[in-house]
This record gives C-alpha cells, structure tokens and sequence, in this order.
C-alpha cells in the first residue's frame, strides 16, 4: 500500500490486489494481470483517519482482545441470573454474548438491557475478554448500553414454526442464524465461481433478461408485452454466451433466469440464478474436464472458507470431502442398464430395511424419553424437548422416503431407453457412486435443439448432465453446441420455432462456426447440495415458488 501524488496535488491512495491462494502480490500473466486500484482521498492531511468506523463488528473482536469497544446490533437473545443481563447481539458479522451486570453499568443502562425485547437495536460498549465457551469465542464485559429502536412481539420466536409461517416472513427469517448461515455460504460459492473462471481467463459478460427466444422449450416461458411485441423472461442466457464467446474465447455469464414450471418439488423454483460458461473450441470431452474441475475447486473452496457456516447447518462434511477428480462418467445407455439391474433392486431392498430399522430404533427413543421426561431436571426437559423435535423431523423424512421407494423401484426396473431421467431416477443413479457422476450422450429427441449429435449415433447428442449424490439431482447441464448451420436451421423447423427469431444466432453459423461447448450451474442447488439444505427456497434470500410472490 502506498501514496502516490497526482496533478492536482490530491492524495491517491494505491492499493495491489492479492493473489487469494498465496496473499502475495499476483503476478502478470495473460490470465491474472496485477490489479491496481486507485483509491481517490479527500484533502484533508490525514484522510486514512477519516475512514476509521466508530463502532466494531463482531467478527473482528479477535483484534480486539482486552480493548474497550462499541458493537452495534440487534438482540438475538436474552437471559438473567440475579444482577446480571446475559445479552447475546447480532450485528451480521456473527454473535457476541454481552455480560451487563447491574453493578458495572449505569441505572439507564440497566433498564434498557432489562425492557429490551428480540431484535431490538442496541449499541454496547464493553471490554472484550477472550472466552471459548461463548459464541464466538469472545464476550462483552459491558460499561454502557444504549437503546437505538424498541421491538416487541417479534414474530419468529424460538420455538418450533411451520415452513409456511417463516416463508410468510422470509424477511425476518432471514435473520435467524440457520439462514444466516446459508446466505453467508451462497455468497462465498458466488466469490468461489468468479475466482475459478477469472483465474482462468474467462472474461464476465452479461446475456438480456428480456429476450424473444426460447432457449429450453416453449412450454416453460413468462410471456410479456415488449411494447406491442412478444417477449419472454429468458430460460438462459446461453445463446447470447455462443454469441460472446465467439468474440472472446472463454467467456461465462451469471444472471438471473426464469422457468414457468408448475412444480412444487424441493428442486424447483421459478426464478434463479444460473452461472454459464461457454467455450469456442472445446468438444464434449474438455466441456466435462471444466464442470469436474468447477465443482471440484468450488467445494474445496467452502470447504476451507466456510467452516462456521456448514457446522451451523449441521453440514455432514464426509461426502464433500470425497468430491475429487475423477467423477465416474456413464452414457446415458450404461446408467439406463445401471437402473435396471440387480443391483440397484437388492440396494434399494437394504435401504428400504435400514429405514425400517432406524424408525424403530427412533420410536424406542421418543418412549424411552418420555419416561425419563416426567421425573428429569429442567435443563434435561430442555434437551428432550429439543430431541424430540429433532426424532419428529427424522420419523418424518423416513416415512416419505419409505413411501416413495415402492415407486422408485418400479420405476428404475421398468426405465424406457429414450425417456429423460426423472428426480428419483437421477438420485438412485447416485447411489452406486461416492462422489457426483457425469452422464452423457443422452437420446437427441430429450436434448435441446442446438445441441450437436454424436458422430458415431445420430439418435445420441453430445450432452452432459453433472448429478449431485444424497439426491440433490442435477446440477450441471450442457454439450457440445451444433455448429452446421443447415442442421441448426432443420432442428428450428421441426421444433416449430419461428426462425426468424433465431436468424441472428444462425449467424454465428454462417459467419467463422467452430466446434464450441458450454454447461449451466444452478446457484440454488448447488448451495443446496454443500449446505446439506432440504428445499432450495432457503438458499436465495426471497425464493419465488408456484403460488409465491409475496414477501
């Protein structure tokens, strides 16, 4: 870091970006040049002062050890015990418990520690004392508290609500620390994907969000009146990525799409995010070495980044562990056959009696606990309540996946060559695997129009699909594009697609067509697989879902 002095005499402060595997400076090269940013600073003699925060957040209290400091935040929760206020602040950053004892504060500081309820906003000002039993790891001896606003009857309270009540509220419940904890992850996935590519050489650009194509069939689109003319809310930016990936190379896209799919199931929703990356000269081959290695740097990357996050949502960290080169790859007729055979039938009969077993042992539990409850302590009432929601929840995922075997075994021994994969279908294909699986060369009538066929089986097209393991289903789609232009203007025609809407993507054929290739990745569920989440309407902060539009 260092001044420099510019024309007019105003300071400038330079700052050199570094690189984030080695915290030194990034060396030039043709994929990661040395950045410089030039930071503009007031006249003012000492203008570094100037920028100095007047209170501390929580996550930098390790600096902080033994300092008086001022945090600001909400109350996240309060006990007592005789003359002293356990307050436990949230300020986004994390939580910090603050001791406010009666003796050691003023009596207008008491009496707002005292009245005030969750989620008021309160400024505490404290010695910070290193203590490892605390949230944290640190707590607050405070000196003064201070109310900044007063709130009561705060909705969302510890006990037990229904999906529904909190969705009805998703913008308080944001602030509970499970969906702190998965926006946190979502953004360092976002950081995770840009590193990967930026590093790469991939240049960022960005695809319409109102466009006049349909890029993943007719039946899925959100028409609106473009002023007087038909429009759609994009499906993907893909066909705009062929286009600037024609002009760049490498290039990726990361935006907002849309899907008016009449489902309900905890894979789907109707707007989400999609990270795209499209590559003149690759083939299928190189476009399933890129997906690998993405997914393989952005799991290592959370893995290392976010540790507070995944213990939050009771992450199981084993099968991210095992995310690692090479993924399993079976066309699409060895994982029909894999369906099929034996050997999934006798695994899905072991799971189906291991379920059997793990309920009853559960059910032995919610009876032996109940006749300990009557006669427990108050602290061990607590924990048995806090069992008995956690049985509930387990008693209930068993049941439906019991439910659904029966049906997940026709389905996998009777499967059709040429059908497409349904949810279970994919999720009992990665059963037989420790890590995700790439299948590909699926039949051509189940692929997308653009995409190119396989040279050696014209009823086959050289597209991919990345399966997520404990059933999170697809994550990645793509192949390789076609880029034979009187193929491409064949396939528009028999897909009924008005070709005019296409004639600037013909384009591309007409004008230097090379082999190119490119995926798509669903942010939602991809948060969803290495957080371990349930539903992937708590993985964006206000998820739109079938009959969802409010808050």
């Amino acid at each position: 870091m260092a001044y420099t002095q510019g024309s007019t005499g105003r300071e400038w402060l330079t700052v050199q970006l570094l690189a984030p595997e080695t915290g030194h400076p990034r060396a030039p090269n043709h994929t990661a040049a040395a950045r410089v940013a030039a930071i503009r600073l007031s006249d003012s003699p000492t203008p570094v002062a100037s920028l100095r925060m007047p209170f501390t957040y929580i996550e930098d209290l390790a600096a902080h050890v033994g300092d008086t400091v001022t945090l600001k935040g909400w109350l996240y929760n309060k006990r007592s015990s005789k003359n002293i206020y356990f307050v436990i602040l949230r300020d986004g950053t994390g939580l910090c418990q603050c001791v406010v004892h009666a003796d050691e504060v003023d009596a207008d500081a008491w009496t707002v520690a005292e009245d005030a309820g969750q989620e008021s906003a309160l400024t505490i000002t404290g010695t910070v004392r290193a203590d490892e039993r605390q949230v944290g790891g640190y707590e607050l001896q405070a000196t003064d508290v201070e109310l900044i606003s007063h709130a009561t009857d705060y909705p969302i309270t510890p006990k037990e609500h229904g999906v529904e009540f909190l969705m009805d509220r998703r913008h308080l419940w944001l602030r509970s620390r499970r969906q702190w904890a998965a926006m946190r992850l979502r953004n360092r996935i976002r950081m995770a994907i840009h590193t990967f590519y930026q590093d790469r050489g991939f240049i960022q650009m960005d695809a319409p969000v109102l466009t006049g194509n349909a890029v993943e069939g007719t039946t899925t689109l959100f028409d609106i009146d473009y002023f007087g003319e038909p429009a759609y809310l994009t499906q993907s930016g893909q066909l705009y990525a062929e286009a600037m990936a024609m002009a760049h190379g490498k290039i990726y896209t990361f935006g907002p799409t849309f899907r008016a799919e009449k489902s309900k199931t905890r894979r789907h929703l109707t707007e989400f995010w999609m990270i795209e990356p499209e590559m003149a000269f690759y083939d299928l081959e190189m476009n399933m070495d890129l997906a690998e290695d993405f997914l393989v740097s952005i799991t290592q990357d959370i893995l290392a980044h976010c540790t507070e996050e995944l213990e939050i949502l009771e992450r199981d960290l084993a099968p991210l562990q095992r995310v690692e080169k090479p993924f399993p790859r079976i066309s699409y007729t060895e994982a029909v056959e894999l369906l099929r055979s034996d050997e999934t039938a006798a695994m899905m009969d072991e799971r189906e009696a291991a379920l059997q077993d793990e309920a009853a042992a559960l059910e032995q539990e919610q009876q032996d606990n109940a006749k300990e409850r009557g006669q427990a302590k108050k602290w061990r009432k607590r924990q048995i309540d806090a069992r008995e929601i956690e049985i509930n929840q387990r008693l209930n995922e068993i049941e439906e996946e019991l439910r659904n075997l029966p049906q997940w075994k026709a389905s996998a021994r009777t499967f059709a060559w040429g059908n497409d994969f349904g949810g279970s279908d994919e999720t009992v294909l990665t059963w037989h695997y420790d890590r995700p699986i790439i299948v590909h060369r699926y039949p051509a009538a189940v692929k997308a129009f653009y995409m190119k066929r396989d040279p050696e089986n014209d009823k086959l097209a050289l597209g991919m699909d990345v399966l997520a393991p404990e059933g999170y289903g697809e994550i990645v789609g793509g192949g390789q594009r076609a880029d034979d232009l009187d193929f491409l203007k064949e396939q528009i025609a028999q897909h009924d697609l008005p070709e005019e809407a296409f004639d600037w993507y013909l384009d591309l054929r007409r004008f230097g067509t090379v082999p190119h290739s490119g995926f798509g990745l669903g942010l939602e569920r991809t948060v969803a697989w290495l957080g371990g989440l349930e539903h992937v309407r708590e993985t964006i902060p206000f998820p739109r879902l079938l009959g969802r539009l409010q808050p």
